[in-house]
């Protein structure tokens, strides 16, 4: 190595340097009309990313976590019904789901993908409304054996981690999905973001009102909603980020691949793994720790040494004090708990170098060693 210029977990200015000229060109269009809220920047970016996503609507919402209660509100559930989700995702699943007066029903994760696991699922479903799948680290749950289970149950899944990714081709396979435009993510604002995409027309409208305070005309509500609606800045910013979308995910494949090899013979680390029939767009590089080692003082190690490692959902949901009341202890979702302990996220953003990449590793075998 040639260099000890730190490396950080993701780097959004070297993503902005790409955009620059053309973000401050729609800022100004913006500026010279006064037009914040929804208008032209907006509805160019949902027929834009409903598109990408090959789906027929997609409507812009304040922010992902927005995005999935406005998706669960607009089917329409019968109140505290339980909806299926994993233990193994970030707490704003779950948070959408009682927000939407819902009911979180928790199941394990696949010990080999971290996914949802579909024998959880098949014992969780009796009674339920609605089953929301993650799409975890930048790769699709596996939606065809969960469609299978669900039956006529609407599926919505949670997308904030696989903008691009597919699954035998597909990047949308439920109801309704949803999806966060968080600065960190693979499309990322600059500030909070989000949408949901659907082939129906009927969600879709739904979706459209309940964001808008229920009111499809000025000062007529017909239903009750709420506040969350994507801006028009927000949306200059995705659009042009948008455009290069894919070219940055086979970045960040070829990334994850360079990864493989650097680390593939390292003791004490196991690498992610990648689902049969997904293309995966790797938001995340998430390995694994242990055993006989500690993950916290692995990542202590790397943070000293300047690499910008970080650690997602070191406590899972279940063990969360907001979600003591579902009454769950320790060791109901034992291989979530277990994920906790040992989930190491490395640097990864399109723009990384093979110098740093090859220093995180050079880091890692350190901290591992010692």
């Amino acid at each position: 190595m040639t260099t000890d210029q730190p490396v950080p977990l993701v780097d959004l200015k070297a993503a902005h340097a790409e955009v620059a000229e053309e973000v401050r060109d729609g800022f100004d269009r913006v500026l010279a009309t006064g037009g914040y809220i929804k208008g032209p920047e907006v509805a160019g970016f949902e027929e834009e990313y409903a598109a990408f996503s090959g789906t027929r609507h997609c409507v812009g919402a304040a922010n992902g976590t927005d995005a999935l209660e406005l998706a669960l509100r607009a089917l329409g559930l019968p109140p505290g019904g339980g909806v299926v989700l994993p233990a193994n995702t970030f707490v704003a699943t779950a948070e959408a789901v009682v927000r939407a007066g819902l009911r979180p029903v928790l199941v394990d994760a696949d010990p080999e993908t971290l996914l949802i696991d579909p024998a959880g699922v098949a014992d969780a479903l009796p009674g339920a409304v609605a089953l929301l799948p993650v799409h975890l680290n930048g790769q699709l749950a596996p939606m065809a054996a969960l469609l299978d289970l669900a039956g006529e149950l609407p599926v919505v899944e949670d997308a904030a981690q696989s903008q691009g990714a597919r699954q035998h081709g597909r990047a949308f396979h439920g109801r309704i999905s949803a999806t966060s435009f968080y600065p960190g993510k693979n499309l990322g604002a600059y500030g909070d973001a989000g949408a949901v995409v659907t082939d129906d027309d009927e969600l879709a409208g739904a979706v459209r009102l309940i964001g808008d305070h229920g009111s499809a005309r000025k000062y007529v509500h017909e239903r009750f909603g709420f506040n969350s609606r994507m801006d028009a800045l927000q949306a200059v910013v995705l659009r042009a980020k948008l455009r290069r979308l894919p070219a940055w995910n086979e970045a960040r494949r070829a990334a994850a691949e360079r990864y493989h090899r650097l680390l593939a013979d390292l003791d004490g680390v196991g690498l992610p793994r990648t689902a049969p029939g997904n293309e995966h767009v790797w938001h995340l590089y998430a390995v694994r720790v242990g055993p006989g080692r500690d993950r916290d003082t692995v990542l202590a190690a790397l943070n000293a040494a300047g690499i910008g490692a970080g650690v997602h959902y070191p406590v899972p949901v279940h063990l969360q004090p907001a979600f003591r009341e579902l009454g769950h202890d320790a060791g109901a979702f034992p291989v979530a708990e277990r994920a906790a302990r040992e989930v190491l996220t490395l640097p990864l953003f399109p723009q990384i170098t093979e110098a740093q990449q090859e220093r995180v590793a050079e880091a890692l075998a350190k901290a591992l060693a010692a």
